[in-house]
């Protein structure tokens, strides 16, 4: 089993962070191959970073055709649809499998991400994937994705933004909604002690099950099937995804 961890943004350190992740979680029989992206923005802040980085991912679906599954490790979850058009096997993206991971855990939970701005875009994708009920809220910490291995006091940070979480929703659980906080969900789990859900672990755990059921990407309504050749005017070979 070959499981394809892709950051999305190009912050190679960044990538070693989820890499560990998805290492932690990772069955005996996988294999986990961690990509950085080799074009788009060095981190995930916007709508115009998610923009950027959807070339860059999709070249890196395309670079790695052999394996059983792969995961947008980013809390956005950008070029989700457009990467399960290009791959066979599955792709899911970390916020879509913690939140999965979260909604059994208790009567809701909350988000706490990095910065205010990326606020609305956690809503968008609660609401898309269905869990308007089970999330109680989204807190920003307000620490940059680029800051977060490198504040000294990013877990105290975190750990509080996660305890108020808990106390100002009501929620029984906390999802963590960057792929940069990931090594931090055990040791914040212990300090609130409430279940923190890492989104590369989540999804490392997810795709392996998949894997495992031998399922792949539904084509049936003709959806997500293989995107018809064309030719992109203007688009430089090193981000055209076939």
């Amino acid at each position: 089993m070959k499981l394809c961890v892709i950051n999305p943004n190009t912050t190679a350190e960044m990538t070693a962070v989820i890499e560990t992740a998805a290492r932690s979680v990772v069955r005996p029989d996988a294999e986990i191959i961690a990509v950085t992206s080799e074009v788009g923005p060095s981190s995930i802040e916007s709508h115009v970073d998610e923009a950027m980085a959807v070339p860059g991912l999709l070249r890196a679906i395309s670079a790695n055709p052999d394996a059983d599954g792969y995961l947008l490790a980013c809390f956005g979850d950008p070029g989700l649809d457009a990467a399960r058009e290009l791959a066979v096997a599955p792709v899911l993206g970390i916020a879509e499998a913690a939140m999965h991971l979260a909604a059994p855990l208790g009567r809701g939970f909350s988000v706490v991400t990095t910065l205010g701005r990326t606020i609305g875009r956690a809503q968008d994708l609660v609401s898309h994937y269905g869990f308007g009920r089970q999330c109680l809220g989204i807190h920003a910490c307000e620490i940059p994705v680029l800051d977060l291995e490198t504040n000294p006091d990013t877990a105290e940070i975190l750990a509080k933004a996660c305890a108020e979480a808990l106390a100002t929703d009501g929620s029984d659980a906390i999802v963590l909604g960057c792929a940069g906080m990931a090594d931090l969900a055990v040791e914040l789990s212990a300090q609130i002690g409430a279940p923190v859900i890492d989104g590369v672990a989540a999804g490392v755990g997810m795709l392996s099950a998949m894997a495992a059921m031998h399922l792949t990407t539904g084509t049936a309504s003709g959806e997500f099937a293989t995107p018809p050749t064309k030719h992109y005017r203007g688009l430089p070979p090193e981000l055209d995804p076939r």
